[in-house]
């Protein structure tokens, strides 16, 4: 593993074995990167390298727009995902690929919660990404349905992978509790694009198996 920081973001990188591979960018609010890589090596999916991102600014870096506190308790989303993609495709992705074997065979993107969200919106931004994965994505974000049929992909992506736990929309916040029937309608309208789209629906809330389930994306995108 090599690991490396730029502007206070820690970059902890997992070669692939073999030369001329695909990369994977996972965004972590936990430090579950190492998890994550681990439980990859004890499958048998393919060879990839996997760059993970952490020591985020969570709900500034991974939010594409402001949205207010659900409660006292919560923090706002501040509108910093443009800024922070900047970062990532400009300072982050060229610094992790001249550390690897050979050039990049395909870039993939990945994330859970405000991270799956953030996977997601960034192929509406760059064309660096070729395959996402957002597993428990925050696609209930307010106004995300109306931005997806309004705007389109930089690039129409290989495929993406969404996920959900069953119990995530068994909840009274009128925010959250969309998000299984957003997610529907998203992974439905990226299908309808002619997109090799699957929506997974796992046993669980938000909160449970996060690394299982980021793997399972992950793998999934490797499969195709």
């Amino acid at each position: 593993m090599k690991k490396f920081e730029i502007e206070g973001k820690t970059v902890s990188l997992y070669p692939g074995r073999e030369e001329n591979g695909p990369i994977v960018y996972l965004h972590t609010h936990a430090g579950e990167g190492g998890q994550v890589y681990q439980a990859l090596q004890k499958g048998d999916c393919r060879d990839l390298s996997l760059a993970v991102i952490s020591g985020l600014d969570w709900n500034h870096d991974m939010s594409p727009w402001d949205v207010a506190p659900f409660s006292e308790k919560e923090l706002p989303c501040t509108a910093g995902a443009d800024d922070y993609l900047r970062l990532l495709t400009e300072k982050i992705v060229p610094e992790a690929e001249k550390k690897l074997p050979g050039t990049v065979l395909w870039r993939g993107i990945a994330g859970y919660s405000l991270a799956g969200l953030f996977a997601f919106y960034a192929l509406y931004q760059t064309d660096f990404f070729s395959r996402a994965a957002s597993v428990s994505g925050s696609l209930w974000f307010p106004n995300l349905l109306e931005y997806v049929s309004a705007n389109e992909m930089k690039r129409k992506p290989d495929c993406l992978y969404f996920s959900l736990g069953d119990r995530e929309c068994r909840t009274k916040n009128p925010y959250l509790k969309t998000v299984q029937e957003r997610t529907e309608q998203i992974a439905a309208f990226c299908r309808d694009r002619d997109i090799d789209t699957l929506f997974r629906l796992n046993l669980g809330n938000h909160f449970q198996n996060s690394v299982p389930r980021t793997v399972a994306g992950i793998e999934w995108m490797l499969e195709r």
